[in-house]
């Protein structure tokens, strides 16, 4: 079985991120993989060692600095990658999720697409259920316990407020991980070397064959977030201090 893991580039969180322009970031901020798509990569990489004849590949839009991204993956234990090479990171969910089809499409028959169930940077949760419209896959997200059994898997689906949906899917099938699936492991240092030899293949976004449905989506101003805050001096007694203070964190803040 092939087992395709979508993975993307995305900006270091505890990076500082400038925006530049109207609508786009400081290309000069590190990038990483998508905390999400570790454990999608993860949970391929289990699946993969239960499965005779089985290989696990990671894909990637994005530009030559997403190579990084595919050797993280691959120093987890994908087995290849495939690079959709842009002259931009920035790629809409519609865009993102045609060309990872094409790419995946051209390369084999997907027996389960992984994807993280959403990136820290846009927080959009549309490309897993994109890829799975354009190949008429079945598709799962926020899913928590993975399980396969004769050609179907079985998968609980997390939801706000704890509430978990269990669903059976048939395969092929497109999952979304969420961070409840598993625990990633840090590589070791023979994966990260062995991971060093592993296969990079490179397409050309501009030449790859992406239908054109007349549909995108723009981002027309980013804004930073300010958190305002309110400082209070908190006067008095240690006893009147404390009084005050739980009393803020009560019916102010509402943490306890």
């Amino acid at each position: 079985m092939q087992i395709y893991v979508c993975v993307k580039h995305v900006p270091d969180s505890a990076a500082n991120i400038v925006i530049s322009g109207k609508n786009s970031i400081d290309q000069s901020v590190p990038c990483l993989i998508n905390p999400y798509d570790e454990h999608a990569v993860t949970e391929a990489v289990k699946l993969k060692k239960n499965l005779k004849n089985s290989e696990v590949v990671a894909v990637c839009l994005g530009t030559g600095d997403a190579e990084k991204t595919l050797r993280s993956a691959m120093e987890m234990g994908a087995d290849r990658s495939i690079l959709i090479t842009a002259e931009t990171a920035e790629h809409d969910h519609i865009t993102t999720a045609k060309a990872l089809k094409a790419a995946i499409e051209d390369d084999g028959e997907p027996g389960i697409i992984f994807t993280g169930r959403e990136s820290i940077d846009d927080v959009g949760m549309q490309t897993m259920f994109r890829i799975g419209k354009a190949f008429g896959f079945p598709v799962a997200a926020n899913i928590v316990k993975f399980s396969m059994k004769n050609n179907k898997v079985t998968v609980e689906s997390e939801r706000e407020g704890g509430i978990r949906d269990v669903y059976e899917l048939s395969l092929p099938c497109v999952l979304g991980a969420g961070r409840g699936l598993n625990t990633p492991e840090y590589p070791t240092f023979p994966q990260i070397v062995k991971a060093r030899k592993k296969q990079i293949k490179k397409i050309d976004f501009n030449k790859s064959e992406i239908e054109d449905t007349g549909a995108s989506v723009e981002v027309l101003e980013l804004k930073p977030f300010v958190k305002k805050r309110s400082p209070v001096e908190i006067k008095g007694t240690p006893l009147e201090a404390a009084k005050k203070l739980v009393e803020i964190l009560h019916k102010e803040a509402k943490v306890i």
